[in-house]
């Protein structure tokens, strides 16, 4: 049986990155952790540190790729019964696929919306259901700054952060009545595998910062944060250029 003051999260998008860090930082915070992603040696591993640092059984994995829609309410229902509830759920799954200048790839944009929109409505919207039955929980998106502008270097990545963001934000002002927080997260560009072919030599930071970002925005309860900070002044100014200078500079 859980008591009623242990609290439970699920990460879905967890074997490496923000996730996997995140999931550290979560465990050494007393969650008891139900982790899900598609690599199962990652996770295996992962589970096992967190298992070994923290000193029981404080982590279990469920191997998932959130592009099988058809199982996610199965997964769903499995997170919460190994975990007896759920508190707080973080979808972290993204897909960045490199395209040319001048490449205009449907299959390629259909992986990354079904990754980065679809993968995030299937899962939160159960997500949601459940938290506004319960009369509590926290639900975290992470988005990404590339979400702000329709900018040329990736135009579906774009446009699914774009997606993500606004579907957060339903969420938040659909549920905030019921007792459920939503955060978007909103990172700039940190040291993960998404970036590792990426032509970017600015601003990369570290995970451990946008891990403490993230932390601390779920314990304040906070509805957005940038990660690190300095992105919500470059985000302002993405919105706010003229249409004709963001064709100029390219970006």
């Amino acid at each position: 049986m859980q008591t009623m003051d242990v609290k439970r999260a699920a990460i879905v998008g967890a074997s490496s990155g923000i996730g996997a860090e995140l999931a550290l930082k979560l465990a050494r915070e007393g969650y008891q952790l139900v982790l899900l992603a598609r690599r199962e040696r990652k996770l295996e591993a992962l589970c096992r540190r967190i298992n070994s640092e923290v000193g029981e059984e404080s982590a279990r994995f469920i191997v998932h790729d959130v592009t099988d829609f058809d199982s996610i309410p199965t997964r769903f229902q499995q997170v919460v019964e190994l975990l007896g509830g759920l508190d707080l759920i973080v979808f972290n799954s993204g897909l960045l696929i490199p395209v040319g200048k001048h490449e205009f790839d449907f299959s390629k944009d259909r992986a990354i919306m079904q990754t980065n929109i679809l993968g995030a409505m299937a899962w939160l919207n159960l997500a949601a259901i459940y938290f506004q039955s319960q009369g509590s929980g926290q639900i975290v998106g992470i988005s990404s700054v590339g979400g702000e502008r329709g900018r040329t270097g990736a135009p579906a990545y774009n446009a699914s952060k774009a997606a993500l963001n606004t579907y957060l934000e339903s969420l938040r002002n659909r549920l905030s009545k019921h007792g459920v927080r939503v955060l978007t997260v909103k990172p700039g560009f940190i040291s993960t595998d998404m970036i590792q072919h990426a032509s970017v030599g600015f601003w990369i930071a570290l995970v451990d910062t946008a891990v403490s970002d993230i932390w601390r925005g779920i314990r304040q309860r906070k509805q957005e944060v940038y990660t690190p900070g300095r992105w919500r002044w470059v985000a302002w100014l993405l919105r706010h250029a003229p249409s004709a200078l963001m064709r100029r500079l390219a970006v």
